[in-house]
């Protein structure tokens, strides 16, 4: 989720379980509290791939929390202890505001390994865009609220109300998600097409609109679902370039993008590059998350030893104003086969204009 409603979570947090004693204090400790899991964006691990993947790491890690939560509750009661409430309640609050953070972040689409050592697939139950004002709005007006309050009950009651908000929020983007597949289901089996995978997820900025991605074979299969659709979801075959797969047998960034994504990639020759795209983040022709894996030399492909981060366009505001217009007009007609032929729009870009950085909350 995006660090500023991170923070707006952390702070509701602190609010309701120490806002009595703390004050206006408490939504400041816990706003900068909440933000303590996101530092590690700022290591740098010498590849796009690993940079992305690593991140939501170790710092995301339930059993890591686990063991940060109970050392930084016994610092805080060595070094600054309060008579007005228990070291249990202190060891509560802190390991909420990091356990929430972690749990929110796994409810979006991009992957938090929560039980990090492990090898296990990271956790993205991708039910909410990764900014949703409906769930950080109530959050702010609280965090607000409690400053200009200053008064311990007042802040208290109003950080419980927001928290109550936003988890009923959530709760519905959850019923959306259900929605959205139960909804394609049908429409799948009466086409005939045999799902290797579903991925669904919010379009962005709402929870009203979901895009719906199927693997099969070759192709992958893109729909638009929405709460108010009348009529049965349009599936629009779209192809994947999965044969260019086969040259990518020895790369160990490859195999870490297919553990991360679930196998959500797309592959496109662009120029003499061989690029690399996570289909389940940012939204149809406008994926953040591209990579260059391998160069094209001669007659065959050769391995880049560092995968380099493939520039990628984010859309506009005429693309989120269609997708608007979706959401209240299910006939509008929204041209997903066109959208993603626009990841072919950047070949032109040089090796020298890649890069290896990641950004992602």
């Amino acid at each position: 989720m995006d660090s500023l409603t991170q923070a707006l979570l952390g702070a509701s947090l602190q609010g309701s379980l120490l806002g009595r004693w703390q004050g206006r204090k408490a939504l400041l400790y816990g706003a900068a509290l909440a933000s303590l899991p996101d530092l590690d964006v700022l290591l740098d691990f010498g590849d796009a791939v690993a940079n992305m993947t690593q991140h939501r790491g170790f710092s995301h890690s339930l059993p890591v929390l686990a063991g940060v939560s109970l050392l930084l509750a016994w610092l805080v009661r060595r070094w600054r202890p309060h008579p007005g409430y228990s070291g249990r309640r202190l060891l509560a609050c802190i390991s909420l505001i990091l356990f929430t953070h972690v749990l929110l972040d796994a409810f979006t689409s991009y992957g938090t390994q929560l039980f990090w050592p492990l090898a296990t697939p990271p956790v993205a139950w991708s039910t909410i865009f990764i900014i949703d004002p409906l769930y950080s709005l109530p959050l702010l007006l609280a965090a607000l609220a409690g400053l200009a309050a200053g008064r311990g009950r007042i802040l208290q009651r109003g950080s419980l109300l927001a928290l109550l908000l936003s988890t009923l929020y959530l709760g519905f983007t959850v019923a959306g998600k259900q929605m959205a597949e139960q909804r394609v289901g049908p429409e799948l089996a009466r086409q005939g097409i045999a799902a290797e995978a579903v991925f669904s997820a919010p379009t962005p900025f709402n929870s009203l609109l979901w895009r719906v991605v199927i693997l099969e074979g070759a192709d992958y299969h893109e729909a638009l679902v929405g709460w108010l659709d009348p009529q049965p979801p349009q599936l629009h075959r779209i192809e994947r370039g999965s044969a260019l797969a086969a040259a990518l047998a020895g790369s160990p960034q490859h195999q870490r993008l297919l553990w991360f994504t679930g196998g959500f990639l797309r592959y496109d020759q662009l120029g003499n590059q061989l690029v690399v795209t996570d289909l389940r983040l940012g939204m149809t022709g406008f994926h953040p998350f591209r990579f260059s894996l391998a160069e094209h030399q001669g007659a065959a492909w050769q391995l880049l030893p560092t995968s380099q981060r493939w520039p990628a366009e984010r859309g506009d505001w005429q693309r989120l104003h269609s997708l608007w217009q979706r959401i209240w007009q299910p006939q509008a007609e929204i041209p997903l086969p066109a959208w993603a032929a626009e990841l072919r729009r950047l070949q032109t870009q040089t090796p020298r204009q890649l890069d290896t950085r990641s950004g992602a909350n």
